[in-house]
């Protein structure tokens, strides 16, 4: 196949997509072109992949990404058996184009996602909302979607792939736990900003909180002071596979999200990589996050915005290493036989070729 990988929202060095998605394709032989907004994250244009530099969608500012976007597919969507679309946005980019391999991938439950968007005013959300829902019933009648969650299966009408977000497993953690906490992934005030600042605040000097992402501007300044305080260790932006190598001998690796529909449906990919690499999770009680830990016996669930509860779950796995020994290879185990990428990168590949050979 020749596939075209195309985003205009998401990091070009995303995990589902480039880690995952695109490294399963080159494996299987197949040829990859990958869109992406490479100067709008300050990411290196990668040598080893076939790759296009295209604006970036944030916030308000959205129509030049759509339109570079749409003019990418109507100049070359021939050239190209699959095209495989990350962002909601690019149905509009997509709308009127007859390509018999135009598949969404699915990240997240798009219209809740909506409602907690910070740069759109209130009285707008619930008509974007509805606006995202109406596209999305379309789309299942011109395109293969792939969801992301089983939990986002009834959301729509007709049955559709579902390619997890799993994790890659690595093949040795022979590494000590040490005295700190790791949380991944993008920081914001809706993902625990507040309280991952205080929890540091409160565990400093004797176990350290490792931030490993990109900050939000609603949170940004307050990171920024954490650190410059000592109370966390902000690394901002770091490579997929620089990110990982620094989980092994963590502590914990913390979840803090708020009671949010958009995060009830989906643990999260995190949660998976923190299981993966020996991390008992410390997670606020959203319902997936929550059924994961409890069902596999991997970590502590803990109450929304209550920091007391918080610390006194790191300090305890800290104190009891037996038990949080216990729960990480607990989480370990339930990751080689329930989570492993390896099965979902086989399905995700033959999902693709089936595509390719019915258009």
């Amino acid at each position: 196949m020749n596939v075209l990988v195309l985003t205009v929202v998401h990091d070009p060095e995303d995990t589902r997509i480039r880690h995952k998605q695109i490294a399963a394709l080159r494996d299987a032989g197949h040829e990859v072109t990958f869109a992406a907004p490479f100067s709008g994250y300050d990411r290196a244009i990668p040598a080893d992949i076939r790759s296009i530099d295209i604006p970036r969608a944030r916030g308000m500012h959205r129509l030049r990404a759509l339109r570079a976007a749409r003019a990418l597919l109507r100049r070359r969507a021939a050239d190209f058996d699959v095209i495989l679309m990350h962002d909601p946005e690019l149905l509009f980019a997509a709308a009127g184009l007859s390509h018999p391999g135009l598949v969404w991938d699915v990240h997240e439950d798009t219209v809740a996602a909506v409602r907690m968007k910070p740069w759109l005013p209130r009285p707008v959300r619930p008509v974007a909302a509805a606006l995202i829902g109406a596209v999305e019933r379309r789309a299942e009648h011109r395109m293969t979607l792939l969801l992301a969650e089983e939990g986002y299966v009834r959301r729509f009408r007709k049955a559709h792939p579902v390619i997890r977000n799993s994790v890659v497993e690595p093949e040795d953690l022979d590494v000590e736990s040490g005295g700190r906490v790791v949380y991944l992934g993008r920081i914001t005030q809706a993902r625990g900003a507040s309280e991952l600042a205080e929890l540091g605040r409160r565990l400093a000097p004797d176990i350290e909180v490792h931030l490993i992402g990109n900050a939000d501007a609603d949170c940004a300044d307050q990171i920024r002071a954490a650190h410059g305080a000592g109370h966390v260790r902000w690394h901002g932006f770091v490579p997929n596979d620089q990110a990982l190598a620094a989980l092994p001998g963590a502590l914990a690796g913390l979840n803090l999200l708020h009671d949010q529909p958009n995060y009830a449906h989906s643990p999260g990919t995190k949660l998976f990589e923190y299981m993966a690499y020996g991390l008992p999770i410390v997670t606020t009680p959203n319902p997936a996050p929550a059924d994961l830990v409890q069902r596999h016996g991997c970590g502590v669930v803990v109450p929304f915005g209550d920091v007391d509860a918080m610390e006194a779950a790191v300090r305890r796995l800290d104190t009891d290493r037996a038990e949080r020994d216990q729960m990480a290879a607990a989480g370990r185990k339930a990751v080689t036989e329930h989570y492993s990428w390896d099965a979902d990168a086989e399905l995700f590949v033959r999902t693709l070729e089936g595509i390719a050979g019915a258009g």
